[in-house]
């Protein structure tokens, strides 16, 4: 049977243009080389289904089950939250007759290749709203303060254009539950950025399948519980602990370098990948 939209033909050849040009843009389909490093020798098994958004990692530690969920959804939302700026900028001009220059909390532009990593600022969010990953939240294990001296600073005397030339990294959350058995679980929200692993919150669960759920109904069941303060109120002393018990069992520095080479990496195979079936279907 012939087609009949008159639109197939120049959708087809668009699609067609855009696959070709994420692949150039792209060295090679190899794995960047830290990813590959960390995959061999990290001490984390990998599972991820091609065509979902989520990764797993997961070990055993002791008679602990560790498991960490991180998404290249995070990606999309950076995504989003950069055109939002973008659209409140360009409704001041018009209004106002000037932009918003000098409001610190508008994305740069940036681009790495893929579909979400364009625009894609060093601003991360939570569930409730905005994150603000504080080098006392960062685990090392090194001194934490040379950590941020090598990794989140610019050295002293550097140019200040030479830092704000750096592309900055993609805040990616990682949820962190580790279960005992018959003793239920911690569930940790974290999130790793620049290197460092920041804490958000500390749950318990007195039944380890709590941590695990996530239909509507189960979500409210877990509003109903008390689960633990914000991490951020807790003594000083006992946040310093908590980052030492989570960089003990892997989440710690190469974990933090990992996964957001992993969530680019990731994202740009599925995209491709939407596009080539994208394009299947068009010409079918």
């Amino acid at each position: 049977m012939d087609k009949e939209g008159e639109v197939d033909n120049e959708l087809s050849a668009k699609v067609e243009s855009e696959i070709q040009l994420e692949k150039e843009m792209r060295d090679s389909d190899d794995m960047p080389m830290i990813v590959k490093d960390y995959l061999e020798n990290g001490p984390f098994q990998m599972h991820d289904t091609p065509g979902k958004e989520e990764v797993v990692l997961t070990r055993t530690f002791g008679d602990e089950k560790i498991r960490i969920v991180f998404s290249i959804a995070d990606l999309t939302d950076l995504d989003q939250d950069s055109d939002k700026y973008d659209d409140r900028a360009l409704y001041d001009e018009d209004d106002e007759g000037h932009g918003v220059e000098g409001d610190e909390s508008l994305p740069s532009d940036g681009q790495s290749g893929g579909a979400q990593s364009k625009g894609v600022i060093n601003s991360g969010r939570t569930k409730n709203g905005n994150i603000n990953v504080a080098p006392e939240d960062s685990i090392s294990p090194a001194d934490r303060p040379e950590l941020n001296d090598d990794e989140g600073r610019a050295p002293e005397g550097a140019e200040e254009d030479d830092v704000d030339a750096q592309e900055p990294s993609v805040p990616i959350r990682l949820e962190v539950t580790i279960e005992k058995p018959g003793r239920g679980a911690l569930q940790i929200e974290t999130v790793a950025n620049d290197g460092m692993i920041g804490i958000e919150n500390v749950y318990y669960f007195e039944n380890a399948d709590m941590a695990q759920m996530k239909s509507a109904d189960q979500e409210l069941k877990k509003r109903e519980m008390y689960l633990g303060p914000p991490f951020a109120n807790l003594d000083e002393d006992l946040q310093v602990l908590f980052e030492r018990y989570l960089d003990e069992r892997g989440v710690n520095t190469a974990l933090a370098l990992f996964v957001p080479d992993y969530v680019d990496y990731k994202e740009q195979k599925e995209y491709l990948r939407w596009l080539a079936d994208v394009k299947s279907f068009v010409d079918a």
